[in-house]
């Protein structure tokens, strides 16, 4: 215990951290690289990520980038992946069918804006198809489907978490956002 305190303390003196590090919590004194990679929460990183796409892009048009959209989605999809209850899952002909439930007052809107633009999506990639009713306890039924019975299973594996995130739209989806040009316009 005692050599943990007497190399703590010759740690702290001999750190490079600056005299004024009280004042300014976040100047660290930390020069070159980092020893972490991460650099907080995953929606902080995602933005952190698209910002040093933006800055090493010498094409940027500024007068269109729009971070807060990027950032509203992050949270919509923080809440339909966290702030929900799936309610119910059943195996229905070549597909599934799912009860999601909001369990927080924010995840109910992001919910409506989720089942309003990936059914689309969805077809699009997968060439699934998805419906999605809001019942009047604010959850929604959903259902999945695809056209090739040997795709029901993987349907049915996936459930709401998976289907949510199958495939790689997200990142091109995130991009059009935060430099203004989602098709979405704020989803």
């Amino acid at each position: 215990m005692r050599i943990a305190m007497l190399y703590l303390i010759c740690f702290i003196a001999t750190s490079p951290v600056s005299a004024n590090a009280a004042e300014h919590p976040h100047q660290h004194g930390i020069t070159g690289a980092a020893p972490l990679t991460e650099p907080g929460n995953d929606a902080f990183a995602a933005i952190q990520e698209t910002v040093a796409k933006l800055l090493a892009d010498p094409q940027t048009d500024w007068s269109r980038v729009n971070l807060e959209a990027l950032r509203r989605h992050l949270i919509d999809m923080h809440n339909f992946t966290l702030n929900v209850e799936v309610t119910s899952q059943q195996s229905i002909d070549n597909g599934v069918q799912f009860t999601v439930k909001p369990s927080t007052p924010g995840a109910a809107g992001s919910l409506d804006r989720l089942f309003s633009a990936h059914p689309a999506i969805l077809k699009q990639e997968s060439g699934w198809n998805m419906t999605a009713v809001k019942n009047t306890d604010g959850s929604y039924t959903a259902r999945v489907t695809a056209a090739k019975p040997e795709d029901a299973p993987k349907i049915r594996g996936l459930g709401y978490i998976g289907i949510v995130a199958f495939g790689q739209h997200h990142q091109a989806h995130h991009w059009q956002m935060a430099t203004g040009t989602d098709p979405h316009h704020g989803h």
